[in-house]
């Protein structure tokens, strides 16, 4: 064998290796298209259609703290399966200081008939690490949340269609 051969066959090696990470890393994080919606089935279409132009306003609490909960809110533009109990959620998150737009690709599970987010030691870019378990089911949605060691507590709040053109 030479050295160029060696050498070719090692940058295929390598190409190869590359390519199926790039692959994965997608098929992971839902970078991509999406799942095609004929192959959804009837409690997905329906999860898929409830979660288009939605809004998600509600407030959250913080564990020792009392006093009148914060408000939250999370504008849905769209929700797309992009892969096993995977779910991209196209949205804008508004609490306290934050206001961020992001494309957040979320487990998501199943319990007959309502989806549940679960997160686990989950990264939001920009935010930092999260566990939370967020239930959705007719206007309403409820769960727990967790911010790295320091800080949780709870959510909940309504469903409601999006407004046209508005953005509080």
């Amino acid at each position: 064998m030479t050295r160029r051969t060696f050498l070719a066959g090692l940058i295929g090696v390598v190409l190869g290796v590359l390519a199926f990470s790039a692959g994965w890393l997608a098929g992971r994080t839902g970078i991509g298209s999406a799942v095609p919606l004929e192959s959804l089935d009837a409690r997905e279409h329906a999860f898929v259609d409830r979660m288009k132009g939605v809004v998600l306003d509600g407030v959250f609490t913080v564990d020792g703290r009392t006093g009148t909960p914060r408000p939250d809110r999370y504008e849905i533009t769209s929700v797309e399966k992009v892969g096993d109990d995977l779910w991209r959620f196209n949205a804008r998150m508004v609490h306290d200081t934050t206001d961020v737009t992001l494309p957040f690709v979320v487990p998501m599970k199943w319990l007959d008939d309502t989806p549940v987010v679960t997160l686990t030691d989950y990264s939001i870019p920009t935010l930092g690490s999260f566990t939370a378990r967020v239930f959705f089911y007719s206007d309403r949605y409820a769960g727990t949340w967790q911010h790295g060691n320091e800080v949780g507590g709870h959510l909940y709040g309504r469903i409601t269609r999006q407004e046209t053109g508005s953005r509080k």
